[in-house]
């Protein structure tokens, strides 16, 4: 996709402007697991990423989140990234597609083998 893309692809959270503002004025500071890129500005003020694939804010491991949100000044280093044995996997956020979570009693939920209702819905006449 490249340059093109890049001027118009909000959604990517990498647009031209910052592209240009990260040449002019980040200092590169480390990378993720998920090839996110971080950076801090030259004087210390301000602290971004820019995401491998969709800006998913969620995606961003709980150290790099600390130093983003200047909870802590030392950056993560590789084995803080590792996750522990009962961590799962990140998933995204699956709000809008087939698979978010729709409690019993919704109207989006599919009626296969559902167990009835502990409550009566309200009806209007």
């Amino acid at each position: 996709m490249g340059l093109f893309s890049e001027m118009f692809a909000w959604w990517k959270g990498n647009t031209i402007g910052t592209r240009l503002f990260t040449l002019r004025k980040g200092i590169r500071v480390g990378e993720d697991g998920l090839g996110n890129v971080y950076y801090r500005e030259r004087d210390g003020t301000r602290r971004w990423v820019i995401y491998e694939t969709l800006s998913e804010p969620s995606q961003i491991p709980p150290g790099w989140h600390a130093w983003l949100h200047f909870i802590t000044d030392e950056l993560p280093t590789e084995g803080d990234d590792a996750p522990r044995p009962w961590q799962q996997a990140h998933r995204p956020n699956m709000t809008g597609t087939y698979e978010a979570y729709r409690p019993v009693g919704s109207v989006m939920r599919p009626r296969v083998n559902e167990q009835p209702l502990d409550y009566e819905p309200w009806q209007p006449k």
